[in-house]
């Protein structure tokens, strides 16, 4: 009983703290897990992110990360902003689109404050208590650990979706060595819905629950540091960090509600941006703009390789093949790649807009003229 009142006022405090939802469930996760994480990896679906395999299968030992662990405590942080504008962004091609959760506040810092907090609070009740938080800072399935938790199940596209909110949600983990009451896994699951494969931009969903890193245009943008296989470019279109389709196409988002969080808001730089001006930004902006952002990771090369690719995708503008002329003598190799590449986009749409477009258009309006009755006009 003493330890169901302990579960209970942690789950208070939680709430307390911000967080929308959070559950307890035991550091093991199975040999099923193992064996699909090992399936992932010997696949090679991680591409560059070799720390995904440097910790082997500690990723689903949670209790080898931090010895002593008895109990996992999971918990959900909404971030969905107010005036997403994900219509807007995605159908303009000259604007930049960039992940939501990226638009306000690096989430990392926010987060793992608060689970100190939420460890502090239990320290009130336990004295011996030795707890640690984790936000995506060490080698842990966070997603598998939340379900066992019951916070919500894993969708076809690998992430987790709760009824009430989707998948617009943030997770962190706090590791005890206090052994509590534990909840249920949630049942759910997306039946026959196939929806996020079937919309993914580059096929990088290659299975239910299965998705292959490197053709993901997530990361593509952020992880990869290297060059963007061509083959992947044009279907980047405007998204210059991070990619938010799988999610936008689930039916379980439809009612995912907003966040109240100041800091997870849309920032004024990301308001209505196009790539012409983000790309005129010199690494100073850069750097002053991405300040306490999650997007300043990727660091000033790779957002000017991303927007160069963005920039070949966007409709023909003499302004945009004069940046990217004026940029390509400074850029470094990486950058003047796909500089190279997105002025060939450019002089292509330039051919078509001058050459053959105006005669389609022509041959067209002739076609309707003689198909209409002669007092059609």
């Amino acid at each position: 009983m003493q330890a169901e009142k302990i579960r209970n006022q942690i789950k208070a405090w939680a709430k307390e703290l911000g967080f929308q939802a959070c559950g307890i469930s035991r550091p093991q996760l199975g040999a099923e897990q193992e064996q699909r994480l090992q399936q992932w990896l010997d696949a090679g679906y991680h591409g560059e992110m070799q720390y995904m395999a440097e910790h082997g299968m500690l990723r689903a030992r949670p209790a080898g990360l931090h010895p002593g662990t008895l109990s996992v405590i999971s918990v959900r942080l909404d971030y969905l902003p107010k005036a997403a504008a994900f219509a807007t962004n995605l159908a303009d091609p000259s604007q930049a689109y960039i992940s939501r959760y990226a638009l306000g506040r690096d989430y990392h810092k926010l987060m793992r404050n608060r689970l100190k907090q939420l460890g502090q609070k239990i320290a009130t009740l336990i004295s011996d208590l030795d707890g640690r938080p984790f936000v995506d800072s060490a080698p842990i399935l966070e997603r598998p650990l939340a379900q066992q938790a019951g916070l919500g199940w894993i969708g076809k596209h690998s992430l987790l979706l709760a009824e009430e909110a989707g998948s617009w949600f943030f997770l962190g983990e706090l590791l005890v060595n206090l052994e509590l009451p534990v909840d249920q896994p949630h049942p759910g699951d997306c039946g026959s819905c196939v929806a996020c494969i079937t919309s993914c931009p580059t096929g990088a969903i290659v299975a239910p629950y299965v998705v292959d890193a490197r053709r993901c245009i997530s990361y593509l943008t952020i992880e990869l540091k290297g060059a963007i296989p061509t083959e992947f470019r044009p279907l980047l279109g405007n998204r210059i960090y991070g990619c938010d389709d799988c999610q936008l196409v689930c039916p379980v988002n439809r009612q995912a509600p907003l966040t109240a969080e100041p800091d997870f808001q849309r920032r004024p730089q990301w308001q209505d941006q196009s790539l012409l001006a983000l790309f005129q930004w010199d690494e100073t902006t850069f750097l002053r703009l991405t300040e306490g952002s999650a997007i300043r990771r990727i660091g000033f090369e790779r957002w000017q390789r991303n927007l160069a690719v963005a920039l070949g995708n966007a409709p023909y503008q003499p302004e945009i093949v004069a940046s990217l002329k004026q940029a390509q003598p400074t850029a470094t190799p990486l950058v003047a790649e796909h500089i190279e590449w997105a002025l060939q986009q450019q002089k292509q749409k330039s051919y078509l807009a001058q050459n053959l477009l105006p005669r389609s258009t022509e041959r067209l309006v002739r076609i309707i003229q003689k198909g209409l009755p002669r007092d059609a006009g």
